[in-house]
């Protein structure tokens, strides 16, 4: 299967602007994401697409492909889907901007959901929330799952919510991975924006919204997702510790 990754970039993002340019011990957010998606050895073609002249220029600087959207955009999945509509290819993932320590393993089981089942149309990423300041942060999205690892619900609220206190439950993340295939990924820039998208600001509810399942891959990764300034500490601690460059 020809797998293609694109990785959409906008500038003005809302808690942190300007966040892709951002620094994290001397390269930008968006120049990790592209280098860290490219150095899996996963995919065909690696592409940024993205709204700024800035982050385009960032990402060309160092041998990398970036193209300009056309149009304004609610979310990353319609920004993609601009570009993949004149792209082959059967699988197209979605890493998002700001996961500057994506790794091949978690990208791997990923892409090994389309191989296990044909029917899967939708994919992504999650990993166990331990941490309790994580779980009540509204910048964790949560997903609950079903017994077959497919997601019931993306919420920045905690769910479930622990009425029984005698039982472990356990808490996942959501990484702001995905995976589509081609007629997926077109459908959903044709439906309107639903309720529960629009309520929660959080994309992947519109093909649970229009009936999609969203198969999930569980990993082990726990890299840092760069929502806040807070975050960029997190991830240049993240590097001492693990002695990455």
């Amino acid at each position: 299967m020809k797998c293609i990754a694109l990785i959409p970039a906008r500038l003005g993002a809302t808690r942190f602007p300007g966040k892709m340019l951002a620094l994290i011990k001397g390269k930008s957010v968006i120049r990790r994401t592209y280098e860290s998606t490219l150095n899996t050895g996963l995919f065909d073609q690696v592409i940024v697409v993205s709204d700024s002249e800035e982050i385009i220029a960032e990402i060309e600087s160092c041998g990398g492909t970036a193209v300009k959207s056309k149009a304004e955009f609610e979310s990353g999945t319609d920004r993609i889907a601009e570009v993949v509509k004149d792209l082959e290819g059967d699988i197209f993932v979605n890493v998002q901007g700001d996961e500057p320590f994506v790794q091949k393993q978690p990208l791997a089981s990923l892409l090994q959901l389309f191989h296990e089942d044909k029917h899967v149309q939708v994919a992504s990423l999650v990993q166990v929330l331990k941490e309790e300041v994580f779980i009540n942060d509204p910048n964790f999205v949560k997903v609950a799952l079903d017994r077959n690892n497919s997601a019931l619900f993306f919420s920045r609220s905690v769910i479930p919510y622990a009425r029984n206190k005698e039982i472990t439950i356990p808490y996942y993340e959501h990484i702001g991975v995905y995976a589509f295939k081609k007629e997926a990924l077109i459908n959903f820039t044709n439906w309107p924006m639903t309720p529960l998208e629009s309520a929660e600001k959080i994309e992947c509810l519109r093909f649970l919204e229009y009936g999609i399942p969203i198969k999930m891959a569980i990993t082990t990764y726990m890299g840092v997702e760069i929502d806040t300034p807070e975050d960029i500490t997190r991830a240049e601690q993240l590097m001492e510790v693990n002695g990455w460059v």
